[in-house]
């Protein structure tokens, strides 16, 4: 891990959480997709079925061809197949670091509920005390650049 960046944890769609009131997936749409990315060789089993989203700002996001892609993924009745990258990062919250993934869906393959290249979404541990505002920072390797 190679890189460093500051951030502030933000509200998302609460789809992947299962927490959006319009929302079809009451699961969540992480939990859902987790026994899929499992048949394709990613176990996210350890980490909480929700994403924590990061406002990185000023900051935009890139996830280079070395990332883990999972691609044609049909996880859901309702979708076409997606496409999802991950890349394993450090999430970092009052000086305890938390190892996760950057959880990437191709906005190429996805329907709605996208995400601005400033805001990363990271499967993570469920961390005691973060909540929408914390201060948290993101330790990535080499195949997620910031510019």
């Amino acid at each position: 891990m190679s890189r460093r960046v500051d951030g502030i944890v933000v509200r998302g769609h609460r789809v992947a959480s299962g927490l959006a009131a319009d929302t079809p997936y009451k699961a969540g749409t992480i939990e859902l997709q987790i026994p899929h990315f499992a048949r394709l060789g990613l176990d996210l089993s350890e980490y909480h079925p929700a994403t924590v989203n990061v406002d990185i700002r000023p900051y935009h996001f890139r996830i280079g061809s070395t990332a883990t892609c999972l691609r044609n993924v049909k996880w859901a009745d309702e979708h076409p197949p997606e496409a999802f990258s991950f890349s394993p990062c450090r999430l970092v919250y009052h000086e305890t670091e938390y190892e996760a993934m950057i959880y990437y869906p191709h906005p190429e393959t996805k329907k709605k509920h996208h995400q601005s290249d400033e805001t990363l979404e990271i499967v993570a541990p469920l961390i005691p005390g973060l909540k929408y505002g914390s201060k948290v920072a993101v330790v990535v390797g080499d195949e997620v650049t910031f510019h």
